[in-house]
């Protein structure tokens, strides 16, 4: 079924200043009580922040979606925690999305198993392939999502909005109810309702993506230093959240799609 608009820039700018002190409850109620329960889910790599959404969002609406994308390269303890968060929330519809596997295939020909550790375009080729193209293909069934970014999490985040359209998928609802919180905020939440947690940030992970791409962070270093520490002045972003205009992976990703799987269509 194709998303028809709900709101138009105005609207949503409305409702987002109107939410903007709101507490994150309120605007996940909203959402809930906004959208078709079919057409919302929660997106989250079950790190601490998308565990709270999770969490609040299960306590009004136990049915809720929740999408997860499985990279091919993700650690064997972010498996078994899935497996653990599915048991904790067992009325939640979870959803575990895939890449392509003649994207991957492709990639991998042209660039090596490990073509991230190459350079900055092809780590961001990588990302888009295994991350950002198995999301966009699933935001396309949907009309909103949920997601834990926190404007304190790095200068690109530093403008959210709880609420906002996404233009950069095609215009569906982008609701960021933690988008005022401090990572003490999301920590005492944990605490308080004893959410599950990752067990790497036990081992001194504080930003958990694909095994060869993270690892703890060292004593003085920000949360996001354990993501892509290979790379110099570059944004530790993969695309799902920001966009990253390079043009160092746009023609590469053309040609992958189009040789491998013609049936997607064009990249957006």
């Amino acid at each position: 079924m194709a998303r028809q608009p709900l709101f138009d820039d105005l609207e949503i700018g409305e409702i987002a200043l109107q939410l903007d002190d709101q507490e994150p409850e309120d605007v996940i109620a909203w959402a809930l009580d906004t959208f078709d329960e079919d057409r919302i889910a929660i997106v989250t790599a079950l790190q601490a922040d998308g565990m709270v959404i999770l969490d609040m969002a299960y306590r009004m609406k136990p049915n809720i979606r929740v999408m997860t994308v499985d990279t091919g390269r993700l650690p064997q303890a972010t498996y078994t925690f899935y497996d653990q968060v599915r048991e904790r929330y067992p009325e939640a519809r979870f959803e575990v999305l895939f890449p392509d596997y003649r994207e991957v295939e492709e990639m991998v020909r042209r660039h090596g198993i490990n073509l991230f550790y190459k350079s900055v375009p092809l780590r961001l080729l990588c990302c888009h392939v295994r991350k950002v193209r198995p999301l966009i293909r699933a935001l396309g069934q949907l009309d909103a999502w949920f997601t834990g970014l926190r404007r304190d999490q790095w200068a690109s985040r530093a403008a959210i909005r709880k609420v906002e359209i996404d233009h950069d998928h095609d215009g569906v609802i982008k609701i960021n109810p933690l988008a005022d919180w401090t990572k003490e905020d999301v920590w005492a939440y944990i605490e308080e309702f004893d959410v599950p947690t990752h067990p790497l940030y036990a081992e001194g992970y504080t930003s958990i993506g694909c095994a060869p791409c993270t690892r703890p962070i060292q004593p003085g270093e920000d949360d996001r230093a354990g993501r892509w520490w290979w790379e110099t002045n570059a944004p530790k972003e993969c695309g799902i959240h920001c966009p990253i205009e390079t043009g160092g992976f746009e023609h590469e990703m053309e040609a992958i799609v189009g040789h491998g799987s013609p049936e997607n269509g064009p990249v957006h």
